[in-house]
């Protein structure tokens, strides 16, 4: 569990702070929230371990100490995310222009939503029917392919072209058919493990009138079949939407161009798109 505390979140929350506010041209909306969501983290994070190995031969006390940390870690999982977020502070209008920032945001979306899907499968009564399911490895893949997997992406468009010094990407379309590719490929993934997930742990605890289990494992595996395809077409969407990508940056590399007409004719309109701004009583 360490690798995920520390090597899928901790790291990756640096380039969401790093990116975010370059690519917003904003300043983060709080330095301190960042500082105590961050060493709230680095605590909570090596105790939630035991959340994995709930009803299994390690000591009840283990079992509840990591469950007590799990659901605690939410809130600041969500300051990280909330902090994020607030950065786009009054440059929300370029959400509807910038692919690059739609994809920061769905990073930040999938990382909140993860975050908060976790603390409640480490709840003993919800992790009694998603421990060793498909709903576990649906909740794994929406972090690592939408969080991990979005960032990393937004960060790669936002450095090849300063890197190599050209004047933006080749495309900015080819960005935003990669961010539907994406977002649409992570959905088709992640609710068709949660569905099958469900659906296996239904199956595993169903008993008969005689006290014996109704299903084989062998009719468990079948009942999944079409959630594993629709996991199968979501995994292709996502891939597909990766070699979009690679064609982007091999053409960014060689120095082209594609001309092409503006993302979006939306203009900035100073009354919808203002920043919040507190106000005295």
């Amino acid at each position: 569990h360490n690798a995920v505390g520390f090597f899928l979140t901790a790291g990756f929350l640096a380039m969401m702070y790093y990116f975010v506010p370059k690519q917003a041209e904003r300043p983060i909306y709080s330095y301190r929230l960042s500082i105590i969501h961050f060493w709230a983290l680095i605590f909570m994070y090596i105790w939630a371990g035991p959340h994995h190995l709930h009803y299994t031969a390690l000591p009840d006390w283990a079992q509840t100490l990591g469950m007590v940390f799990s659901v605690m870690l939410w809130m600041p999982s969500w300051g990280g995310m909330i902090n994020g977020l607030m950065t786009l502070n009054g440059a929300w209008d370029k959400v509807r222009t910038d692919p690059i920032i739609r994809m920061m945001v769905m990073a930040l979306a999938f990382y909140g939503m993860a975050t908060f899907e976790g603390p409640m499968l480490s709840i003993k009564a919800v992790n009694s029917l998603s421990h060793y399911t498909d709903w576990t490895i649906g909740h794994v893949h929406a972090g690592a392919l939408g969080w991990n997997g979005m960032i990393t992406f937004a960060a790669l468009y936002y450095l090849v072209p300063r890197l190599w010094k050209r004047e933006r990407m080749y495309s900015l379309r080819m960005i935003n058919w990669h961010f539907w590719l994406a977002t649409v490929g992570i959905v088709f993934y992640a609710a068709s493990m949660w569905v099958a997930g469900i659906t296996q742990g239904l199956m595993w605890r169903e008993y008969g009138p005689d006290g014996y289990l109704v299903n084989s494992f062998a009719d468990t595996v079948a009942a999944l079949f079409e959630m594993y395809v629709l996991r199968a077409f979501g995994g292709l969407l996502y891939l597909t939407g990766a070699l979009v990508m690679t064609y982007n940056i091999w053409m960014t590399l060689a120095g082209k161009l594609r001309e092409e007409q503006p993302m979006s004719d939306a203009a900035y309109d100073a009354e919808q798109d203002r920043p919040f701004v507190a106000t005295a009583n």
